[in-house]
């Protein structure tokens, strides 16, 4: 994270560091396209030089994401598929976290236990499935054997599937995990999972995420351009605090957890920029296609009742 902001631009302090590519990916609008003009300005704003964007372009051009149409500024790009998916929330895991800050997904005090012995002869596809319980929140234990607070066996049985390691992985639930002496249920996360870098990243969301409310609060109305800066500095945001997240439950987490107020502002926050970008935009003008995919995310994390 940046820790300081950048002058003469307004910007919130803590800013995260957006990589060019990454840049790229968050401007696609929904028809597509990329709008160099509108890429090269956000990008200057970010410390970028027009050279990084240069050269970020023409290798992704030269990998096939991207065609490119004109010269300079007046060029234009096209997705040869969605490229946003570096920067759009999974919704489904972003509803479950708020519902959790709410309080409706209340721990049954079950333990989802996986085993596997992949040999190693398949050894990328051992690799792939301990990365993917990884990223499902599971915990390593000891060599092979991982734990999860929620009911993942779907998604890990889907990934196992996938990789043509099934036959090797073992599926178990308990309600009494114990680890060595450990076995109280707060003190078995506390050992697993590393809460305090967690929280830390969450910290960083809800600072960063104040910053940005504030600078929108304020006057003027922050301008088109400035718009989409605060709007893919704050996905990058988001993505880092939840990315790293096991979302585990409130009952297993020290008491106040960082991450529900961050996800509050972060929600308030979205809320507030796309009142901004509806007021201040062209209708006639394509939307950056992250605007829709964030505000269908967290509209879905709210709920029938509208609340985050």
């Amino acid at each position: 994270m940046s820790t300081t902001a950048r002058e003469g631009t307004g910007a919130p302090a803590d800013r995260p560091e957006i990589p060019t590519r990454l840049l790229v990916h968050a401007l696609v609008r929904e028809d597509g396209t990329v709008d160099a003009g509108e890429l090269y300005t956000v990008a200057n704003v970010l410390g970028m030089s027009d050279q990084q964007v240069r050269l970020c372009v023409k290798r992704l051009v030269g990998e096939g994401r991207f065609t490119h149409e004109g010269r300079g500024r007046k060029a234009v790009l096209r997705a040869v598929a969605d490229a946003t998916g570096s920067l759009a929330p999974d919704a489904a895991y972003v509803r479950h976290a708020y519902r959790q800050d709410r309080g409706l997904a209340p721990w049954d005090g079950v333990w989802h236990v996986f085993a596997f012995a992949v040999p190693e002869s398949s050894r990328a596809a051992r690799d792939a499935l301990r990365d993917a319980l990884l990223h499902l929140g599971a915990a390593p234990v000891q060599g092979g054997l991982y734990v999860c607070a929620n009911a993942v066996e779907d998604l890990v049985e889907a990934q196992a599937r996938h990789l043509g390691v099934l036959s090797s992985v073992t599926f178990l639930t308990s309600t009494d995990l114990r680890i060595g002496g450990v076995e109280a249920p707060r003190e078995l996360a506390a050992s697993l999972w590393p809460l305090p870098e967690i929280a830390d990243r969450h910290d960083r969301l809800a600072a960063y995420a104040e910053s940005c409310l504030a600078e929108l609060d304020g006057s003027p109305e922050p301008t088109g351009v400035e718009q989409l800066i605060l709007a893919v500095t704050l996905a990058a945001a988001f993505s880092a605090a939840m990315k790293p997240d096991p979302l585990l439950p409130p009952e297993l987490l020290p008491e106040p957890w960082p991450g529900t107020r961050a996800r509050a502002l972060t929600a308030h926050c979205w809320e507030r920029l796309l009142r901004a970008a509806r007021s201040t935009g062209d209708p006639q003008r394509p939307s950056p296609r992250l605007f829709r995919l964030y505000a269908d995310a967290l509209a879905n994390a709210r709920g029938p009742e509208g609340k985050g």
